[in-house]
């Protein structure tokens, strides 16, 4: 049976101090239903993150909306205790307001960009973000001013990478303008991949994907669907399925599954030994809607 490692689904390079492992971890679920306030049990969401580093994950994706500020502090909690600490990549997002289960308002006014950097690198526990995404362009501000002001925090040390988030081609070519970008965070997976043309440019444009929501599988899986019936050709889950697509897609594309389980967790992180087909694959992709 192949060793449980994220490690085995290759690697991405961000720059000379950080070759990351391309299966990461995402910490959306570790909040209360709708996002919204703390998760039900603490020690077990910081225990997920310590088990993800464990297991090869070195690249943990975050925003200080996801709660808000609740599922920063359980991931600090959980790489407090893991050994390679300073071998871990970060990526973070700011740019949304929090009103409510399920509200997210942007915000892209540049003092409330530059407060989100500042307090999320105290709630992280860190002297700089690693990757930090533009979580949503509001429109009342210009993309200049946005984008502009995660550079002016670049420039001060405060920011290594900068990201761009649910954006088109055209809104990273605006913001290219301003700013190296280096990451797109859209959503995307094997059920619904329109944002295909965004994949392409950002390869070609040498910029990681990380798609968010990757495992969408729900209307996919059942007796006779494409999906599980390659999971069994497999002998593997059909998230598992998924997420080999996703990292045969492109080789920039970056999975980032979130789970509270420790299960469910492992069960992801074993989808880096899957070896799709290219006739699987071609199968999947007719699958989008």
């Amino acid at each position: 049976m192949a060793e449980l490692n994220a490690a085995n689904a290759g690697t991405y390079k961000f720059d000379n101090d950080f070759e990351i492992n391309r299966l990461g971890y995402g910490t959306m679920q570790l909040t209360g239903e709708g996002t919204w306030g703390p998760y039900s049990d603490p020690d077990q969401a910081a225990s997920v993150t310590k088990h993800a580093a464990e297991l090869g994950i070195n690249f943990f994706d975050t925003a200080d909306s996801y709660g808000p500020w609740f599922a920063d502090r359980y991931l600090a909690a959980g790489l407090k205790q893991v050994s390679n600490r300073n071998q871990i990549f970060i990526s973070d997002k700011v740019g949304q307001t929090r009103q409510g289960p399920n509200v997210w308002t942007p915000l892209g006014e540049s003092s409330y960009l530059r407060q989100q950097v500042e307090v999320s690198m105290m709630t992280l526990g860190i002297d700089h973000e690693d990757l930090l995404f533009l979580h949503r362009i509001d429109p009342n501000y210009s993309v200049a001013d946005q984008v502009g002001e995660l550079v002016k925090m670049q420039d001060e040390g405060k920011i290594k990478h900068i990201g761009l988030s649910q954006v088109t081609v055209d809104q990273i070519k605006e913001a290219q303008k301003y700013a190296k970008i280096d990451a797109i965070e859209n959503l995307y997976n094997v059920a619904n991949h329109k944002d295909d043309d965004v994949v392409d440019y950002a390869e070609a444009q040498h910029m990681a994907f990380v798609p968010w929501f990757p495992l969408n599988t729900g209307k996919l899986i059942g007796a006779d669907s494409p999906l599980s019936t390659i999971a069994k050709k497999y002998n593997v889950s059909e998230a598992q399925i998924a997420l080999a697509w996703l990292l045969k897609r492109s080789p920039n594309i970056l999975p980032i599954p979130g789970t509270s389980s420790i299960k469910h967790l492992e069960d992801n992180v074993a989808a880096a030994n899957v070896k799709l087909s290219d006739e699987g694959f071609d199968k999947l992709s007719k699958l989008s809607h």
